[in-house]
């Protein structure tokens, strides 16, 4: 038996145990990717097997649900919130430059995010199903809170400054957010991913 055909078998044997994770981690389902393992002809053996979808923070793949908290490194469940890494829109070199695009975070935890403006445009910071999956403590502007009952539609800043979100995250999910009005190379966004 060679390497790639033992390859194949202990492949198929965790497919058997675990169809539709590692179906859906592949982008198939289960009985595709075994009619696709059971073809039969040898005209694969030079192909390389191909590669596992990455685990990362907006692999839209890999359902978040589907991730670990702990095995992404993420720090332990804690009573006092734990921030964020800054978001800065635009900077002096462009308007359009973004410091971080892609955030991970542990359910059931709470956080504070600080979101900033360096740049010379209005932006609005758009993250409906995100604000939608997490409950607000409260927003903080230059020292002012806001506490409300439900999620803002977004955040606007029509000059540099910072805005501060204190949540907990309920739902784990892959969320995006986005600056309204830009698209193409002046695209402004990235995901936010909350996992177990």
């Amino acid at each position: 038996m060679t390497i790639r055909a033992h390859w194949l078998t202990l492949m198929a044997a965790c497919l058997a145990f675990a169809p539709h994770v590692a179906a859906h981690a592949q982008g198939g389902n289960a009985a595709q990717v075994q009619a696709d393992d059971d073809d039969d002809d040898d005209d694969d053996a030079a192909e390389a097997p191909a590669a596992a979808a990455p685990a990362g923070a907006g692999n839209a793949q890999m359902p978040a649900s589907a991730m670990s908290a702990d095995a992404l490194g993420l720090p332990p469940l804690s009573r006092s919130s734990q921030d964020v890494e800054e978001l800065v829109l635009g900077s002096a070199d462009s308007d359009f430059a973004v410091n971080k695009k892609d955030f991970v975070m542990r359910a059931g935890q709470a956080y504070r995010w600080r979101i900033s403006s360096d740049g010379a445009l209005e932006y609005k910071f758009r993250a409906p199903d995100f604000f939608r999956n997490i409950w607000f403590n409260q927003i903080v502007i230059s020292d002012l809170e806001l506490h409300m009952a439900g999620p803002p539609a977004w955040l606007e800043y029509d000059a540099k400054g910072t805005i501060q979100i204190q949540f907990n995250t309920v739902r784990p999910g892959n969320f995006e957010w986005w600056i309204d009005g830009l698209d193409g190379a002046q695209a402004m966004k990235g995901t936010i991913t909350v996992v177990p």
